[in-house]
């Protein structure tokens, strides 16, 4: 065995007791470097003869494939451990049970919104929708709010930078009663000449905007009126309709209901609806849950009908209220913060 065959041997030896990468180019280096065996071999070519030079160096570059090759081996091998050793890391047990994709649920107010209409269409009422961009005179004018009375204060607020064909300018509706009189405005021009008219008998749910934010309050809220309009409608259907909604509502028959002497522009006479409980946390205490009254005659005028003909009554409930009531949470604000936890509960 001449002196190349050894250091080949003596490369693929050092090459495979090599147990990382890095030590492999450092056994790289003692053969194939700047100063390594064959390297220094290679330079000592000059001192040879032609003749020999030829026989030399083709030993020589035969030797140097062989090291390359054995180098090149080695780090594939190391790869493939490597690789082997990630996969075995990050192995996956494919019999374990997938992770399904979470379920969603209806959000507690969309609950709420959906029981009332249940309810009341139950009693025949139909259920409205309308624009929350509206104009001044259905948000206020049409409800015997005329400009600068008092009782707009605390609703003439968000206002649209722009007026409609009619020069009149939009809002974010305050509340959803503008759907009462667009409802029933349609219907009288509709069932006009007709008699006996149809009554007009509708709830209007929807969202709502006004300033006013803290725990019970927020800019952004739900609320949902009713209207009966008829030729004998009487607050003591307002009476018998309301406190059935409510114990339906919440469940139970042991519900008190009082109808509280209040004002409002477009009803009089009017009441402040409130109720208690007569068990759980709320046992006794009375709860303001809506307001009402017999529908004024000029918003029956601005409806399109005779107030000397046709009579009846309105209400306006904050569903966002009933669902605090209904699931016990004391801050409105929960239900629109977003936060899943505490809306994955109602699910």
């Amino acid at each position: 065995m001449n002196d190349l065959d050894t250091l080949v041997q003596a490369a693929q030896q050092a090459f495979a007791d090599a147990p990382t990468p890095a030590e492999l180019e450092n056994a790289k280096a003692r053969f194939l470097g700047k100063a390594g065996q064959l390297t220094e071999l290679m330079k000592g070519l000059a001192r040879l003869s032609v003749d020999e030079k030829k026989s030399r160096g083709a030993a020589i570059n035969v030797a140097k494939q062989q090291v390359e090759a054995a180098l090149q081996a080695r780090r594939d091998a190391l790869a493939a451990g490597e690789l082997q050793a990630q996969l075995r890391a990050e192995a996956l047990d494919v019999t374990l049970p997938g992770r399904r994709r979470g379920t969603g649920g209806l959000h507690p107010v969309s609950r709420t919104m959906m029981r009332i209409e249940a309810i009341f269409a139950s009693m025949g009422f139909d259920v409205a929708d309308g624009p929350e961009i509206e104009t001044d005179w259905y948000s206020f004018t049409a409800l015997n709010n005329p400009e600068n009375h008092p009782a707009r204060s605390m609703q003439d607020t968000f206002y649209v930078d722009m007026k409609d064909a009619e020069g009149r300018w939009l809002n974010l509706r305050p509340h959803t009663s503008p759907m009462q009189v667009r409802y029933a405005r349609a219907h009288a021009a509709r069932h006009a000449g007709r008699q006996p008219m149809p009554e007009v008998r509708v709830i209007a749910p929807g969202r709502t905007y006004r300033v006013d934010s803290d725990a019970t309050h927020s800019p952004m809220f739900h609320q949902c009126e009713g209207l009966w309009i008829g030729e004998n409608v009487s607050f003591k259907d307002l009476k018998v309709v309301f406190s059935d909604f409510l114990r339906q509502f919440f469940e139970t028959d042991e519900l008190d209901v009082r109808f509280r002497p209040s004002y409002f522009p477009f009803t009089e006479p009017s009441a402040e609806i409130d109720i208690a409980f007569a068990s759980g946390p709320l046992k006794g205490r009375w709860l303001e849950v809506a307001g009402s009254g017999q529908v004024h005659p000029n918003v029956v005028r601005n409806f399109g009908l005779d107030p000397e003909t046709h009579i009846g009554f309105a209400f306006g409930m904050g569903p966002d209220r009933l669902t605090m009531l209904r699931y016990g949470v004391n801050d409105l604000r929960l239900f629109f913060d977003g936060d899943l936890r505490f809306l994955s509960q109602f699910k």
